[in-house]
């Protein structure tokens, strides 16, 4: 992965972590190196959490009862204000003026390259940001989500740009800012993300060559990345517990396992290009499984999934239990602990599990007929 991109995500986590703590005169550090980050315990970089929420917290005083539940006291997406039909169904409507739409990144043509571009925010996850005072780790989840949608389509990412907004800025940043009193509470912001990387032409995935019988290989994710959370905010609302509260069944507390960083794919993903035998990648975000693996396929074709060849992590699993939720809601909503999809030949599948240089999962297979199946 390309050294800026490494900079923009150290940086970016740091300017996010400095705007919302009182001013100081004192210098801002700027880290040169950033290694892959690895928590063990969250609490024992940010003390914030092992403090127990107030009865201040927006987060605690949320009444389940207002929550929108569906039929039989059962969650899903569109409860907790999203609704992924109206999303595709907008995407549907572009599709008739921009043909091609649908794809993980836009391609430009350079020469005997292709420039491809991307770009995504944190959505609600913010919200958890501000309720556990974690921001050191915002930023990776915002390079994150750029660079792993643009990764899909064999792009060695460039560089990464991007946009924060905050009520009142702290003079002392000197990232891509905007200053809007009124438009954000005090002590809250949005990010946005842009990244750009590039591809030879020779050398673009695009599931053009996909066929039933190629084998669909799963990257471990580290939790629920940086969707579905307006989901997750109204489950912890209905559980009664609080983010500084044990995950049940898990060792670490609710906040943490929320607030793990989204997972940077790009080296790992790269270097398995290199191998040869991947013909589509799909990065699992908002619509899970369900809606993103479909979009690397070429016309009549569809997935067949193998539920018990991975173990879904234990947040899922207490997710689901929590708010009630049926299961092709969550595999429609979460990743499930797999957060990227190779289509990948026999032969290639067999090359990346046996030499277990990446923990990968063989996750299922194309089949003929179009749609996601779970078996």
């Amino acid at each position: 992965m390309a050294t800026t991109i490494i900079a923009s995500n150290t940086e970016l986590s740091r300017v996010v972590a400095v705007s919302i703590r009182p001013s100081s005169n004192k210098p801002l550090v700027t880290h040169q190196y950033i290694g892959r980050y690895s928590f063990s315990r969250f609490s024992n970089i940010f003390p914030l959490l092992s403090a127990r929420a107030t009865s201040n917290s927006s987060m605690s005083k949320e009444n389940s009862s207002k929550s929108g539940d569906g039929a039989g006291g059962r969650l899903t997406y569109k409860d907790a204000g999203v609704d992924i039909d109206a999303g595709s169904e907008l995407i549907r409507r572009i599709a008739k003026m921009a043909p091609g739409i649908g794809g993980f990144g836009g391609l430009f043509p350079l020469g005997d390259s292709y420039l491809v571009a991307g770009t995504d925010g944190v959505g609600t996850k913010l919200k958890l940001a501000f309720e556990t005072g974690i921001h050191e780790t915002i930023g990776i989840d915002l390079v994150a989500m750029s660079v792993n949608d643009i990764v899909t389509s064999g792009a060695k990412p460039l560089f990464f740009l991007d946009y924060y907004a905050t009520s009142r800025l702290n003079v002392d940043l000197a990232e891509k800012t905007a200053e809007m009193p009124d438009f954000y509470a005090e002590g809250e912001y949005d990010l946005s993300g842009f990244a750009v990387g590039i591809v030879k032409k020779d050398s673009v995935i695009d599931g053009k060559n996909i066929v039933a019988g190629d084998v669909l290989i799963g990257l471990p994710s580290s939790g629920v990345h940086s969707n579905g959370f307006s989901l997750v905010r109204r489950v912890l609302a209905r559980s009664g517990l609080s983010l500084n509260d044990q995950l049940p069944g898990g060792s670490v507390s609710l906040g943490e396992a929320l607030m793990a960083p989204t997972v940077i794919y790009v080296k790992q993903v790269l270097d398995l290009i290199s191998k040869g035998g991947v013909k589509g990648i799909a990065h699992i975000t908002g619509g899970g499984f369900t809606d993103n693996i479909p979009r690397v396929f070429p016309k009549g074709l569809g997935a067949s999934i193998y539920k018990e060849s991975w173990e879904v992590p234990t947040l899922f699993k207490w997710i689901q239990e929590a708010g009630r939720i049926e299961d092709a809601e969550m595999s429609r909503t979460f990743n499930m602990g797999i957060g990227m999809v190779l289509v990948v030949t026999e032969g290639a599948s067999r090359k990346i599990l046996e030499e277990g240089q990446q923990k990968a999962y063989r996750i299922g297979e194309v089949v003929c007929g179009e749609g996601v199946r779970y078996c």
